[in-house]
């Protein structure tokens, strides 16, 4: 550098040390202008930033290293099933705490076992496949001197068995030379099932005795099934037809289906008890949760399994979903979370402010139904989209938003069994959906104010349907904030339900309390559907594509059928 340029340099440099004194000033007032207003700022952005129950990471979802978070799904399964294997094999329940196993029928009935085998598969599992195969054909026996569930029979073990079948048909890791014993153990079972179908209406019996071949009565509720189950055995059957070839099991279960909508419910939402010989409904209580939930979601998803190909199953969920919208959707007092509310009495009677953790599997199912399993954004691009699509998937987010609440107002950050919440007098009026509702506030204070969990219902038994309702919204509207939410949730599992590596994992006795006390059972479910749910909610888009598979309400999984060997054998009266 020269002389010349060194020293004007050297000028500029001095100029800018010695500035005016105003400006000195002036930047001094700066300084301190900007550290009162940090000052004055912070502690309501804390406030803020605490009191927003929404979360702030799924803003950085593509950054997250999702496969990472489902290889920890898959650990947490491998865990449970390997502390089930060591602890209580061939046992019908797992009992973490006390490291041991019991039955459920004289032999057992291979209730984990075949509950696990399609999420071994989805895992790529293989290794951990080799025994429950052999159990199957060496130790699995039907006939015992054994009542049971006709519905848990058939979406647990049937509906194990068939999507077991069909992996090990799509999968290649997950095959064998072994895997003919998953459809002819199907077949079997299905046909000791099928007298509790032999009612004089055609509606189920609620169980069937398996060394005698006959239905029973429900012990209970006056001898009549619910609806829920009478309404939820058509995929798992209509599935076996179709392997089969024969038409038995399609129409069987079927036949329930048209009995149900010859009572012609007002606007679509059924009582929760029907009388297997009568065939009519025999109370007047309406609720999404315990004994009505299934039946809605199997109207969505006969449509989807046969392709679009039993209209009759949609026109049903239209007319329920708008019944919904009308009887039993209001908001909570504090903050305007929508949720879905009970009729004790029926249409025109009061509303109870009462949701069972069950009816979480609502928000999917309302973006499933509009969407058909497509994206949103595809879905959009249909010529038959329009605004009453757009509310139903505007209602999904609302419910699934109630649905995290229940995570993330408690001590844990576990849901309760059954959440209630403070609404008003008005809130609670018959056919909320006459009136405006409030608007949502996103405050978890509020949240905090409207939900009420009462220690009878402060358990968490590990259930599914939040995570299952969180990978369908995710999939379909490809928002980040439903992984998260997933992920808090499997975090929440992994710090307050797991014991060990040699024991695994357990429900629990109270979700406000820190530790929450054990209950000492892993729930079949856990292995089959949560865990399951959490991993696909992790897994890239086009693995399971809601377009081609269908979940029944086990999580477990069958195809969509495009090539349909039968008709819809009936018609609204």
């Amino acid at each position: 550098m020269g002389v010349g340029k060194k020293n004007a340099a050297i000028r500029r440099s001095l100029q800018r040390s010695h500035l005016p004194s105003s400006s000195k000033s002036l930047f001094g007032l700066r300084t301190v202008f900007l550290l009162v207003l940090s000052f004055v700022l912070a502690p309501p952005i804390f406030r803020w930033t605490n009191d927003n129950p929404i979360g702030f990471y799924h803003h950085v979802g593509r950054y997250v290293n999702w496969d990472a978070r489902r290889e920890e799904v898959k650990s947490a399964f491998i865990t449970s099933w390997d502390a089930y294997l060591d602890n209580a094999w061939g046992y019908d329940r797992y009992h973490p705490v006390s490291e041991k196993g019991s039955q459920m029928s004289p032999n057992g009935l291979g209730w984990i076992i075949v509950d696990s085998l399609d999420t071994m598969m989805l895992m790529n599992l293989t290794d951990r496949l080799v025994e429950p195969r052999k159990w199957l054909q060496r130790k699995l026996n039907y006939n015992q001197d054994q009542d049971v569930n006709t519905f848990e029979m058939t979406i647990r073990m049937l509906g194990g068995l068939l999507s077991a079948h069909y992996l090990a048909t799509k999968l290649p890791d997950a095959a064998s030379r072994r895997d003919s014993v998953y459809l002819a153990k199907a077949v079997e079972l299905a046909d000791r099932l099928l007298p509790a179908y032999e009612s004089r209406s055609g509606i189920p019996y609620a169980s069937v005795h398996l060394s005698r071949a006959k239905g029973l009565l429900s012990h209970a509720d006056g001898g009549s099934s619910s609806t829920a189950e009478a309404g939820t055995l058509q995929l798992e059957m209509k599935y076996l037809s179709h392997l089969t070839g024969n038409d038995t099991y399609w129409r069987k279960a079927e036949r329930a289906m048209k009995v149900l909508s010859d009572n012609h419910a007002q606007d679509g939402l059924v009582p929760i008890f029907v009388n297997p010989e009568s065939g009519r409904f025999t109370s007047r209580e309406i609720r999404l949760g315990s004994r009505g939930d299934s039946y809605y979601e199997y109207l969505v998803k006969q449509f989807l399994q046969t392709a679009g190909h039993e209209p009759v199953y949609r026109e049903m969920w239209e007319e329920a979903l708008e019944g919904i919208q009308k009887h039993l959707i209001t908001t909570t007092k504090n903050s305007g979370l929508k949720f879905v509310a009970e009729l004790p009495q029926g249409i025109g009677g009061p509303l109870s402010p009462k949701m069972d953790h069950l009816v979480c599997f609502l928000p999917g199912l309302i973006a499933l139904g509009a969407t058909q399993g497509h994206s949103l954004s595809k879905a959009r691009t249909f010529p038959d989209w329009d605004d009453k699509k757009e509310d139903q998937i505007q209602l999904a987010r609302d419910l699934m938003k109630t649905c995290w609440g229940m995570y993330a107002v408690t001590e844990t950050g576990l849901a309760p069994e059954i959440a209630w919440f403070h609404a008003t007098e008005e809130d609670l009026a018959p056919t909320p959906g006459d009136r405006p509702l409030a608007p949502t506030r996103n405050s978890l204070s509020a949240w905090k104010e409207d939900y009420i969990v009462k220690p009878l219902d402060a358990h968490n038994l590990q259930r599914p349907e939040t995570v299952e309702s969180l990978f369908v919204m995710w999939r379909i509207t490809e928002d980040p904030l439903y992984r998260e939410w997933g992920w808090k949730i499997f975090s929440a599992f992994e710090k307050h339900t797991k014991l060990s590596r040699k024991r695994g994992y357990t429900s629990v006795n109270n979700v406000n309390a820190i530790p929450p006390p054990s209950r000492d059972n892993m729930e079949s479910f856990w292995l089959a559907e949560t865990l399951k749910y959490l991993y696909l909610l992790f897994s890239p888009n086009d693995f399971m594509p809601l377009t081609e598979v269908v979940f029944n309400t086990e999580a477990h999984i069958f195809p969509v059928l495009s090539k349909v060997k039968w008709q819809t054998g009936w018609s609204r009266g």
